[in-house]
């Protein structure tokens, strides 16, 4: 009798430890919140897998304070305000520390208003509009660049480089598309350079023959490509082929993908982009691309690259607080100078980490870097 009170009591003692937490392995969750379904899918995925790639590579590393593992929540929003907000929501109750997205930056805005009360840090990894960072949310950050630095650089190489006088423009109408198209014809007529139109197409077209026609007939010098996605760029850049137009084509950082090249093929050669310098010869850019590859196999996409650092960057500054508590998290934020896959990692007052824009042209089966606007040298 005594022996079965004596165990009684040790196992009533180990619950007691395993209840209270001192024999409970601690579990950092964080989220991620991007399109992982529908047409924005593959832009949502390697969001989600930079993540994921960033949280098994600061654990394996040995990286992470106060916690012994890492969990990855990942919510779907589709690019669609209502859904992201949802999303968001399911995040905050599921207790993540800090949330990487989202993409469009239509689910990016109001979702960072949830989160934010939460209060639950966001840093996004694709959203480009300037508001997502200058509506004074305190616990708002941004890994990529900006519209305003993006049409820049753009227009900056119409001039110097292509030698443009004319210029053509499409957008799909989305809110990044259009908003981005906007800037660029500005620039492009602060530059001298004339904008032939600025026409739109509707988001999911698949037959842009009417455009086609009218783009044909303009013959511009550069014909200037913002769409939502790769998804839509592939069929536009064929037709535009087929259609025998002349044009320089010049994109954008939406359109940047893998799958823009196998997909397009012979299409797709020679097309400019602009998009964030990325070194491949540091031991990050190395590290980074050998767990990609491992993991989820072929080229990562742009936004992959992004969110590793946008996680990275989160699970730096948790660790380094030592906590979740979201005021430690934003002093750390605050404080952070470091290198990443990306860029060279520091925040000025409004949560914005800087732009970094340059010029990709399509060479075979590769995005190569090409032009340097900010230096104004070649590759």
């Amino acid at each position: 009798m005594q022996r079965i009170i004596t165990k009684a009591l040790v196992l009533s003692a180990l619950c007691v430890l395993l209840i209270s937490g001192t024999a409970v392995a601690k579990t950092l969750k964080i989220g991620t919140l991007s399109p992982i379904t529908g047409p924005y899918a593959a832009d949502g995925n390697d969001i989600k897998n930079g993540a994921v790639i960033a949280a098994e590579i600061f654990q394996q590393k040995g990286l992470l304070k106060g916690f012994d593992k890492i969990e990855v929540v990942s919510e779907d929003s589709a690019c669609d305000p209502r859904q992201a907000v949802a999303a968001a929501n399911k995040l905050l109750s599921q207790g993540v520390a800090f949330v990487d997205g989202a993409y469009c930056s239509s689910a990016t805005i109001p979702s960072s208003e949830v989160l934010n009360e939460g209060p639950i840090p966001m840093i996004t990894p694709a959203s480009t509009n300037p508001d997502v960072t200058l509506r004074g949310l305190k616990y708002m950050w941004r890994m990529c660049g900006i519209d305003a630095h993006q049409s820049k650089s753009a227009v900056e190489f119409m001039a110097k480089v292509l030698k443009a006088k004319t210029v053509f423009i499409i957008d799909d109408k989305t809110t990044y598309s259009q908003h981005l198209a906007e800037y660029v014809a500005e620039a492009a007529k602060a530059a001298g350079i004339q904008v032939l139109a600025h026409d739109h197409v509707n988001e999911g077209d698949m037959d842009f023959s009417a455009v086609l026609t009218k783009i044909k007939q303009a013959n511009p010098d550069v014909f200037y490509m913002s769409l939502q996605n790769s998804a839509a760029g592939i069929p536009f850049i064929k037709q535009l082929r087929q259609a025998g137009v002349k044009a320089q084509v010049l994109s954008q950082d939406a359109v940047y993908h893998p799958q823009f090249i196998e997909k397009a093929h012979d299409a797709a050669q020679g097309v400019y982009f602009t998009f964030g310098f990325i070194d491949d010869t540091t031991e990050m850019y190395k590290t980074f691309l050998k767990a990609y590859t491992a993991k989820v196999g072929g080229q990562p996409g742009g936004y992959a690259f992004y969110s590793f650092d946008a996680a990275w960057t989160m699970l730096t500054a948790v660790s380094k607080a030592g906590s979740t508590d979201p005021e430690k998290i934003r002093a750390e934020m605050m404080k952070m100078d470091m290198p990443g896959v990306t860029k060279r990692i520091k925040f000025d007052q409004n949560g914005d980490s800087g732009s970094n824009y340059i010029i990709q042209v399509v060479k075979g089966d590769k995005f190569v870097n090409y032009y340097d606007p900010s230096t104004g040298k070649f590759y």
